[in-house]
């Protein structure tokens, strides 16, 4: 018996009825880390470490009649332990079981639970912002949207927008919503002050950070830290408004919540950001469409650290640019090579690390298409607000016309490129927008198109052929003007591009406006 008891895998004490202890086997010993010698004689209650509820004692204060079973949380030894107590006679035995392992697994797996009902909800509210976004059509509206939608859930106390105020490098709010206390208050002061806080260095960098806790971080004004902590937040996640290599605001959200945000709310987060951002720079561009008049500045560019300018000048080259296309990743830049082979000047560009992709279009016309990034010149003017209008490069410099709405930061956009550049502003106007009506576009292309040209493209379009799938075949439109399939499609194919040439605005003059 005596050896059963020694080599039991659970923790076993006797004890008399009135708690006195009589005997502890190896486990129980090193589980309660209480060293067996001399232990015979003393209370059970000198034998287990604190806990909470103190079950084990407390049910000693009069003998024990009934089987009980208890899982307690000793802080000391830090694990949760099952204790059993069976009467047996005249003694009384103390089953002990480690069960530590399982509480732990339980708690993380109620933690991970959680975190994915957490993430849930961020996710639906994200997407619920980006939703109302679309709608938004002014950067007024999409402050307003942002603050609303994250500073009035259950998630976050308050949330606030803050951009740079216009001519200079300090940081307004711009929109705030949620219990925002003292705190807003305070992060206004600081930015007044020029003192600095983690979301002005967010903008500098455009990159989210988080700062938890909000009240023991020096990152953040002792001002705005007595005000959180006198608010009761914990926790801060700031998120950049970006749109390429542009950071055009940030977002302040502020919870009471300890340790809020992680490494899953940062991407998401950064997300909302990004798509906010676009949203920004979209407000840019259409204020500069629908403006009565529009600010034109003419850069001239001698610094051959651009890809453009150092490739002109390596070939003693003409590069014109044709168009451009502002895609959010890489924008493209469509260039009439005059003077060298166009294949030369591709793989000149191709070595620049300014440019990301290359390819000739046409090596009979002297077409090549450039993929831009965001910190090469064009790049810069593109993420910034700017509508290029024109620009040339040769052996000597390129020249550059933007064309940006008066309610942009001209001194800004200027800094933007002449801070990386050898580039001046050479001229600076403002011009009244033509307004063209749609009859006035339609006059403009019936001047353009020829006859067998329009009559083409009207038979195919009541004819379905530009459907998907076609309701008519080229060979079936054809016959019905009565001339070749070829010929039908050189018809349709010249109308295209003067129909296409004229809506994007091309000049007369310009490459790749003619047609036949």
């Amino acid at each position: 018996m005596n050896g059963q008891f020694e080599r039991a895998p659970v923790g076993i004490i006797e004890v008399d009825p009135t708690g006195t202890v009589r005997a502890v086997n190896e486990r129980a010993d090193a589980l309660l880390d209480i060293g067996s010698a001399g232990v015979t004689d003393e209370t059970v209650g000198s034998l287990f470490p604190m806990s909470v509820e103190a079950s084990v004692p407390r049910a000693f204060e009069t003998p024990p009649e009934e089987r009980l079973s208890v899982e307690e949380f000793y802080p000391d030894l830090d694990s949760w332990f099952e204790v059993t107590i069976v009467p047996a006679d005249d003694s009384v035995f103390i089953y002990v079981r480690d069960v530590t392992d399982r509480h732990r697994l339980e708690k993380e797996l109620t933690q991970r639970e959680a975190d994915i009902t957490r993430l849930t909800v961020i996710n639906e509210l994200i997407s619920d912002v980006l939703a109302a976004l679309v709608k938004a059509s002014t950067r007024e509206e999409i402050a307003e949207t942002i603050c609303a939608r994250l500073g009035e859930t259950e998630l976050y106390d308050f949330a606030w927008l803050g951009e740079r105020e216009l001519g200079t490098d300090e940081i307004v709010v711009r929109a705030a919503s949620g219990t925002t206390g003292r705190t807003l208050d305070s992060i206004e002061s600081a930015l007044e002050a020029g003192e600095g806080i983690p979301e002005a260095g967010v903008v500098e960098a455009g990159q989210p950070e988080i700062v938890q806790p909000v009240g023991a971080n020096d990152s953040v004004p002792r001002s705005v830290r007595r005000a959180a902590f006198a608010d009761g937040l914990q926790s801060m996640l700031a998120v950049p408004l970006t749109h390429g290599s542009t950071v055009y605001g940030v977002v302040g959200l502020y919870t009471s919540e300890q340790d809020a945000f992680g490494s899953r709310e940062r991407a998401g987060f950064g997300t909302l950001g990004e798509m906010a951002g676009f949203a920004v720079n979209a407000t840019r561009h259409r204020s500069v469409l629908l403006s009565d008049t529009v600010v034109e500045l003419r850069l001239r560019i001698t610094d051959r650290s651009d890809p453009l300018v150092a490739a002109a000048a390596e070939h003693d080259a003409s590069l014109s640019v044709d168009g451009l296309v502002p895609a959010a990743e890489t924008p493209l830049c469509y260039l009439t090579v005059d003077g060298a082979e166009p294949g030369d000047v591709v793989e000149s560009l191709a070595a620049a690390e300014m440019i990301e992709s290359t390819r000739v279009v046409d090596g009979t016309g002297g077409s090549v298409e450039v993929g831009l990034g965001g910190d090469s010149l064009l790049g810069r003017l593109l993420t910034r607000g700017g509508t290029v209008t024109s620009a040339i490069f040769d052996s000597s410099g390129g020249t550059v016309t933007v064309d940006i709405s008066p309610e942009e930061d001209l001194r800004r956009l200027a800094d933007g490129v002449t801070r990386g550049f050898d580039a001046e502003v050479a001229a600076k106007r403002e011009r009244d927008e033509e307004i063209v009506t749609p009859q006035a576009f339609r006059d403009r292309l019936d001047d353009q198109l020829t006859e067998r040209q329009e009559s083409a493209l009207r038979t195919a379009y009541l004819a379905d052929y530009f459907e998907s799938p076609r309701e008519s075949t080229a060979e079936e439109v054809a016959e019905a003007l009565d001339i070749t399939g070829p010929t039908l499609l050189h018809h349709l194919r010249a109308g295209q591009r003067k129909l296409l040439a004229e809506f994007f605005d091309l000049h007369e003059d310009h490459p790749r406006s003619q047609g036949q």
